[in-house]
This record gives structure tokens, sequence and C-alpha cells, in this order.
């Protein structure tokens, strides 16, 4: 057996002894504030259930949005696919291929940066540098010389940002998240813009299906393990989705669907309570609605989404330091904390995870990020902080997930969770499954009846699949939602 070192030593609980009575008393302050109970976790679950229905209709903050991705997978599906993934920070080109074997698959994969100046630029030049991509990853896999020699491959492109979808090949944007703010495309259909810079360069694709990743994350899970009902996504923003009936979506009542055929409902409940009538905002996510590019928008993503919990932390110090009676950081440069956004939410996750008893590694981490030289009282106090923020965002998190499933009367099933927050921040996990617990009151010593696992890669496999899944039921003569089915066989 190989050995593989030492372990690292569990993160330490923290002690309050040498902290002065200002600072005890800020954090009395920031616990009371931070702090979800039992009770306010039923509420905004409660609240919750209204707004998911209320959405299906037409109306409310909720979109709710149709993906016309009609059931799940069988796990039988097959063939060659890409995938084009775009999200937050990178741009991402798979090429998936389905295998014989049930629930299997092969990808190849390549990853492009997208930049700030890209992220608020001009459409024109969003589509170019998207094709561009697309290409150099055709051009290095394939070793083709002549492209249009190549079959046209499907293609699901994985937009994830809330759009409004007539059809499964098209996508209306509704306005841009996760601090994208590209003129020109809110109100737009994305696909006619993608794909006139796919055929300028003559790329051998045919765009089968235009998902979110919160879609496609609940179809790739469900590919793997046929307990799968929801999809989630905990990262830069938060999303869930889920399979609806038809006949519940009045929305789309005019296609005259079956009433029971399943629907999948792309959620996009980061806009949860943007009426503001049971999320327990601080005066910081005050703060942070009002300074974001869209104030009065994403409320409840602001609260839990990793794009925001560094910058609450940030917010919290700045106001401890300018104007509370306590002494934090006296005598300081603290010029490169006042920028804002300048810490995100890997900064908390670094001060949970360390290990030592003097939070050595904290205090490194702000010499080395910020030039803060700190003592061991705001260590004690940064640490908290950080607590608070992390247990709140995984608390707020299960209300979503909690609602659902109240919704569907679902008491047993798994949930596939993604995103960078999911995956990485310490303890979100086991925090969301204790307030799940607490949420639907289940019996203290049996299993949880609804977990939430580790989803499987929903903006790549889920895309391929979907675009699988839409070229299956045309050939079994299910059209409904689809825009252009010629040559989609």
């Amino acid at each position: 057996m190989v050995g593989l070192g030492p372990r690292r030593q569990p993160s330490r609980k923290g002690s309050m002894a040498d902290v002065p009575d200002d600072l005890l008393e800020q954090i009395k302050y920031l616990e009371k504030i931070f702090t979800v109970d039992q009770a306010k976790l039923k509420e905004v679950t409660s609240h919750f259930v209204k707004e998911l229905e209320k959405g299906n209709v037409e109306g409310g903050s909720i979109p709710m949005n149709p993906t016309w991705v009609m059931g799940f997978p069988d796990g039988h599906e097959t063939g060659t696919f890409l995938a084009l993934d775009m999200g937050g920070t990178n741009l991402r080109v798979c090429e998936i291929i389905l295998l014989e074997e049930k629930g299997e698959f092969d990808i190849i994969q390549s990853k492009y940066r997208m930049s700030e100046e890209l992220k608020t630029g001009e459409s024109e030049e969003l589509w170019e540098y998207i094709a561009d991509c697309i290409q150099q990853f055709i051009e290095y896999h394939h070793e083709v010389e002549d492209l249009e020699k190549l079959d046209k491959i499907p293609l699901g492109f994985t937009f994830s940002f809330p759009a409004t979808q007539n059809y499964i090949d098209n996508g209306i944007l509704q306005r841009w998240t996760k601090g994208f703010d590209i003129s020109g495309v809110e109100g737009k259909d994305v696909a006619p813009l993608l794909e006139a810079a796919l055929a300028k360069r003559k790329l051998p694709i045919r765009l089968s299906a235009l998902i979110n990743d919160t879609t496609g994350t609940l179809i790739a899970s469900a590919y793997t393990d046929d307990t799968m009902r929801i999809g989630c996504i905990f990262g830069t923003g938060c999303n869930a989705a889920y399979m609806e009936s038809c006949g519940s979506v009045s929305k789309i009542a005019s296609y005259n669907l079956p009433p029971n055929m399943p629907i999948a409902i792309n959620c996009e409940y980061g806009a949860f309570d943007n009426e503001h009538v049971v999320l327990p905002r601080t005066p910081y996510d005050v703060v942070i609605d009002n300074d974001s590019p869209r104030p009065g928008q994403q409320a409840f993503e602001k609260m839990i989404a990793g794009l925001y919990l560094g910058e609450l932390f940030r917010l919290v110090l700045i106001d401890l330091h300018d104007n509370k009676s306590c002494k934090v950081f006296q005598g300081q440069n603290i010029s490169k904390l006042r920028k804002a956004y300048t810490l995100d939410s890997s900064f908390l996750s670094m001060i949970e995870e360390d290990p030592f008893e003097n939070l050595s590694e904290t205090r490194d981490l702000f010499h080395r990020e910020l030039g803060i030289k700190t003592n061991k009282p705001e260590l004690e106090l940064c640490r908290r902080l950080a607590e608070l923020i992390g247990t709140r965002a995984a608390r707020l998190s299960a209300c979503g997930v909690a609602a659902i499933c109240k919704k569907k009367n679902i008491e047993t099933c798994h949930v596939g969770a993604d995103g960078s927050v999911f995956n990485k921040y310490p303890h979100f996990k086991a925090r969301g499954a204790v307030a799940l617990r607490e949420i639907l009151d289940w019996k203290k010593g049996e299993q949880d009846p609804i977990r939430i696992l580790a989803a499987e890669d929903g903006s790549g496999v889920g895309a391929a699949l979907i675009a699988a899944l839409t070229n299956k039921r045309v050939k079994a003569g299910n059209l409904a939602g689809i825009r252009n089915v010629e040559g989609m066989v």
C-alpha cells in the first residue's frame, strides 16, 4: 500500500478566551443577524413552495422556465455529441461519446478563459470568441484540414442564464447574471446568434438543444442514478431543476400536451423573494443588493452564492474598522480590503480550513492577500464571521431543495448538486443536510431519506444527453417544443 503521508489536521473549533469585550459584543451581534434558526428555515420554505407554484402559472419572481426536456434518460442513449458550456469564469468545449454500456460515456474537453472585458463587452465579440474556441477544439482533436467534410455533430449548448424557451433549440435571454452585462443580448434569442457565428466559420455543427447547467445536472445525474429527482447548482450562482407534469404548468397549456407527460422545469430560483418578504437580510445584504448591477433582482442568490460570500465578509470587516466602537486592524493600511469583490468564497474556505489553534494560516492569508497584520482576537473574529456566513448560505440553500420536495410530495430521493461552493466550501454539505433534516422534521436516528450528493457533469455530459434525448424523441414522433426538426435525425 502506498503511503499517503500524514493526514491534514481537522479544522479547529476556535477559542474566544483572549477576545476583548468590544470584539465579543460585535461577534454576538453578527451571530444574531447571520444565524437562521429552524423556525425561520420553515417559514422561508413555506413561502418558497407558494412562489414555485406561482411561477408555474405566470407571475411571481421565480421564472420556472419550461425547458422542453421531456423525461429522464434510460441509460441506453448512444452517439457522439458536442457540448458547449458557458457559465461563469470559463468557456468549456467537450466531445462526449455515449457508449453502449448503460450509463457509460467517454469525454474529452478544453477550457477557455472568459475575460472580464468579454463579459461586459459587445454581443458580436462574445459569439465570435465562442465560435473561435469551438473551431480550435475541433481542429485540435480531429486534425481535419477541411472542416466542411465532417458530418454535422449535434451540439448541446449549456447557457447558464435565465432564458425563456419556447423551443428546446432556442432561448431568449431574460437578464444577465453572474457579473455578465453584455449589451444587445437581453430579450433576444441567443441560438441564432451562436448559429450565425458558427456558420460564418463553416463549422460542421447543428444546435440540437439549448439548456441550463441545472437542467443538465438533473439529467446527467439521473443517467447514472435513477433515484435522482432534483438537480442543483451551488456555485457562482444558485439554481435548481426538477421534473414537473405538463398539466401542472398552465403557462404551456396552449400546447395541449398530455397532462401526465413530464417536462423539466428550470426554476431560476436565485430570484426567490425579490420582494423581500421572508429572507432574513442583514444590512450588509442590503448594501450588496444596492451596489450590484441589478438591484432588486436575485435576492436569494445574493445571500447564498459564491460570488457574494467573500463580498459579505469584506463589507462586515470594513464596517467594523470604520464605524464600530471596537478596534479592528488599527493603524493598518486596508486599501486592498476596500476594493469591492476583492475577496471570493475561496478566501472564506481557507479561513474555515485553518487547522491551527493560533490561526497561523489565516494570519498568513491576510498578510499575503491584503497586506494586513492581524492579532489573535482579530483572527478569532474573522474565523467566526466566515463560519457564520458559510453556515447561513448552506442552511438557506436547503430551503429551495425542501420546497421542491414538499411541492412534489417527494419523501425519498437523491438530489444531484454541483458548483464550486457545494464541492469545495468546507462543511457546506453537512450544514445543508442538518438544515434539511430540521425543515422536514425527520426522526432522530433514521438515515436521511433525501440526500444531496455530488452530481455528474451537468453542463458537459448533461448537455450531450439532452441533445441525444431530443434526437431520440424526434425519431419517436414527439416534436413538442422543437423548432428546427429538419436535420435532427
